[in-house]
């Protein structure tokens, strides 16, 4: 990849994208691809940018459209999204406007003369907006340097979202002679891109294809049994914390907030079902946080640039591969850990396919084939994210990602259920394949019901010998069966039939291993808790600065991550900054917003510091070894890992003991160091997987950013070092500091 200079040439003036970057928006490093995007823009280069949900896609044209003289328009079919984009432009004190059927006459005219006064610098369209002949003859008379081309899937039939209008924009586009496109999407497959490409006219673009991987989200993947318990029990573990649960249709939306609400959970609907006015009042409360959970329907995309959604639930299955990952993608963009869990079951699948089949032709195989995909996906004991990235083109190298249900242990072992499942077959031979699972168990369990005696099914030899195996577990195995379609389930009368692979199994020849225990929400480990918990940052000013930017919030009527993002709080309670001069220092605080902000948080910081007799911590501060004591008890988890880690048992041993993931393993071993214990800083590095080159690269982004908060040192490698590689780092660091201090004052005892 070639390197690019900071400084661009353009019509003889040099611009500094990394100067605007800080400057503006508050952000020291650019995310991968966002400089080489940039650069291509600002070369007025065509291009197509595929970079996944939360990887920086706006400031891909938000920055090039500070710098061109003329306008930058941003077409987007997200109605919903345009204004939380516009607010949080003119927090960052950039002018900006957008057009949509939402605006009352008056804002859409006072848009319209905005554009004839060349006042802007970017201006948000949806697709039928920009048809419009009255705007498009304002547009074409205008100077317009960029037009950027949001959610650019939606173009093609490929993909998951195809809209006609869509296909209009290439004649029109064509039609700004001066303007430079920017196609940009989340989600495409590589046959999508190119679909994109050629419906774009966008032959001579270069295509930047980022990883898809969002390293941040914790895959889970549940078979469905109980629904609502299964997320009465999630929600427990995510208590006052932002969340999204997406269902299959509005009946099921409207019923399962009103039964959440009723389980004392804050939650509103949010489906097309509703007047546009309840849906704008739904959104902005659960932008706002007055309300944690927002219940959503699959089918109506929803337009959320959240920053702090900390949970996601699939209550019913998606339709595609795209639109899990797509909604997924609404969690975590602040780059902090959320959880996304996926309530897998097969009567979801009927149902999609229902629908699939009031299609017809090209369209109808097209959609049989995602949800198939979908459902190997779903079905699968290999790492999440090896299906997931693999879909989208992408090979993951690593063989455990460390987060997902797979990888952290959280889905229980396999056992040979071959004389279970032979029992199950020749049920459904001896009742000549005509019943659905329900009967099949009856029969099984000896039930002596109505249905039973009337078919003499009671007769039959395998009549009651599976007593001894509960419903619950014969409905596992009936849907191991199914996942390994060893039996298929008629769509019409429901009734099982038998596949080639079922032979095998009855006569012997082939084994089946499959989970008969499906453990509770409650039972499995959870390794999405927020990354909150382990950062080492004063809490009690992180809940004053929040109360702070909820406040100013309500008075300017904006959501509050508009005026600052958790991470930013985050850093400001750790290093106490006591001047607008290391305000602007913190992650996320742009000139603007320190101007416009800065004064109410520093009253709050510094009025803090004073009653705690606190000082303000300087980068070079931080980054030094501090050794923290907290008291820890010998019968505590860390304790009893931080002893079994210095007898020789490696990290991954102690994870597959405690069927825990192997970062808990290490945020474990942090707190037994951290309560002065000592570790074996050599044993820590054998663990991990980086080079020698990388390790010191690390070491060096430590040393610049301190060692208690990752996020900045995440940023200053390129995202490129995982945050578990991270934590790993920051042991070593803290268990070599914990080995000099014991052998600095062992020294200095023997010589008293």
């Amino acid at each position: 990849m070639h390197q690019l200079n900071d400084t661009i040439q353009i019509n003889a003036t040099k611009i500094q994208p990394k100067k605007i970057l800080k400057e503006v928006f508050g952000y020291s490093e650019f995310r991968s691809l966002q400089k080489e995007i940039i650069h291509q823009v600002l070369q007025k280069r065509d291009t197509l940018a595929i970079m996944p949900t939360g990887g920086g896609k706006s400031l891909c044209y938000q920055i090039p459209a500070l710098i061109f003289d003329g306008l930058t328009v941003v077409i987007s079919p997200l109605i919903s999204l345009m204004k939380d984009q516009v607010d949080q432009l003119k927090a960052y004190g950039v002018s900006a406007a957008y057009l949509n059927s939402s605006l009352p006459p008056k804002d859409y005219e006072t848009a319209l003369d905005q554009i004839r006064l060349n006042n802007l610098d970017l201006l948000y369209l949806a697709p039928e907006t920009l048809l419009k002949d009255r705007v498009l003859k304002i547009l074409l008379h205008s100077d317009v340097d960029c037009i950027a081309i949001d959610e650019a899937h939606c173009i093609s039939e490929w993909g998951h979202d195809f809209r006609p209008e869509y296909r209009q924009l290439s004649a029109v586009t064509k039609r700004f002679e001066n303007a430079v496109t920017l196609a940009l999407t989340a989600t495409a497959t590589p046959r999508v891109q190119k679909d994109i490409a050629q419906s774009l006219e966008l032959s001579d673009a270069q295509t930047f294809v980022a990883s898809f991987n969002r390293k941040n989200l914790y895959l889970d993947i549940v078979s469905k049994s109980n629904p609502l318990q299964q997320t009465i029990d999630f929600i427990n573990l995510h208590k006052n914390e932002s969340g999204v649960i997406y269902c299959f249709s509005r009946k099921q939306v409207d019923e399962l907030y009103q039964d959440l609400n009723a389980n004392g959970f804050n939650a509103l609907p949010y489906h097309a079902g509703l007047s546009e006015t309840e849906r704008t009042k739904n959104q902005e409360a659960f932008i706002k946080d007055e309300v944690d959970i927002i219940v959503a329907t699959i089918a109506f995309g929803m337009g959320i640039d959240k920053p702090d959604v900390r949970f996601v639930v699939h209550y019913d299955m998606p339709k595609n591969i795209e639109s899990y990952y797509q909604q997924i993608g609404r969690a975590g963009r602040d780059g902090l850990q959320a959880h996304c869990l996926f309530l897998f079951g097969y009567g979801d699948a009927n149902k999609i396919r229902y629908f699939i089949g009031q299609k017809e032709g090209k369209e109808r195989q097209i959609a049989e084939d995602h949800l198939q995909q979908l459902i190997a996906f779903a079905e699968s004991y290999q790492c999440r994210r090896i299906k997931l990235l693999e879909y989208f083109g992408e090979q993951h190298r690593d063989q455990n990602c460390g987060m997902c249900d797979v990888c952290t242990g959280d889905i229980p072992q396999k056992s040979d259920i071959t004389i279970s499942a032979q029992k199950f077959l020749s049920t459904i031979v001896r009742t000549d394949q005509r019943f659905g699972y329900h009967h099949i168990i009856h029969i099984l369990r000896g039930s002596r019901r109505k249905q039973v005696l009337a078919l003499n099914h009671n007769k039959l030899s395998t009549f009651g010998i599976g007593k001894a195996v509960s419903t619950q577990e014969w409905k596992q195995i009936y849907r191991e069966l199914l996942k390994r379609q060893v039996i298929v389930r008629d769509t019409e009368f429901k009734s099982l039939k038998l596949t080639p692979k079922a032979k095998e199994i009855l006569v012997g020849d082939q084994k089946i291993y499959g989970i008969i225990d499906e453990p509770t929400v409650n039972e499995r480990v959870k390794a999405s808790r927020s990354e909150i918990e382990s950062l080492n940052f004063n809490r009690d000013l992180f809940q004053l600065l929040r109360d702070k930017r909820s406040e100013l919030a309500r008075s300017e009527g904006v959501a509050p991550f508009i005026i600052f993002g958790d991470s930013t709080l985050i850093e400001m309670a750790y290093y106490y900054p006591q001047s607008m001069q290391s305000v602007l220092t913190i992650h996320g605080v742009g000139r603007a917003k320190a101007e416009k902000y800065g004064e109410a948080f520093l009253n709050v910081i510094v009025d803090f510091c004073e009653q705690h007799s606190l000082e303000e911590r300087s980068r070079s501060t931080a980054a030094k070894k501090v050794r923290v004591k907290k008291a820890l008890s010998k019968n505590s988890r860390p304790y009893e890992i931080g002893r079994l880690f210095n007898k020789g048992t490696s990290i991954k041993a102690i994870a597959s003991q405690y069927r825990i993931k192997e970062g808990t393993v290490i945020s474990n071993l942090l707190k037994f160091v951290r309560a002065g214990e000592s570790i074996s800083p050599t044993q820590l590095l054998n663990h991990s997987k980086l080079s020698e080159q990388t390790i010191s690269d690390v070491e060096l982004a430590f040393q610049k950013h301190g060692y208690d908060l990752l996020r900045p040192v995440f940023d200053a490698l390129n995202e490129q070092v995982s945050y578990d590689e991270l934590r790993l780092i920051q042991l070593y660091n803290l268990a070599k500091n914990n080995c000099f201090f014991l052998v600095h004052n062992s020294k200095k005892g023997s010589q008293n």
